[in-house]
């Protein structure tokens, strides 16, 4: 499990490996609001996420809501084979619209 950033310019990724659910939503609820804002350009890789339940996808809409909030757009680069399966599940797109 790690938590990993890239940074070009004003553009930064951060990138998720590992679980993204309810045992790790304390860890990362800081790291993504913190992404959120102080870049302009956030985005998150979640490639690397192994696991993905409903605190996770909580933690992705509280980071878009913060996101929008700030004039933002928060990008999602990647995702795994289990983010994409809830995101299916749930009828969204990876931009987390309704499908």
């Amino acid at each position: 499990m790690s938590i990993g950033e890239t940074c070009q310019g004003a553009a930064a990724c951060l990138a998720v490996e590992g679980e993204m659910t309810i045992y790790r939503a304390a860890e990362l609820h800081p790291v993504l609001l913190d992404a959120v804002r102080t870049h302009d350009a956030p985005a998150l890789d979640l490639s690397e996420v192994t696991e993905f339940d409903c605190a996770g996808m909580q933690l992705l809409l509280v980071a878009r809501r913060e996101a929008q909030r700030l004039g933002k757009a928060l990008v999602l680069q990647g995702a795994s084979p289990a983010v994409r399966d809830a995101f299916a599940l749930l009828g969204m797109t990876a931009e987390g619209e309704p499908a």
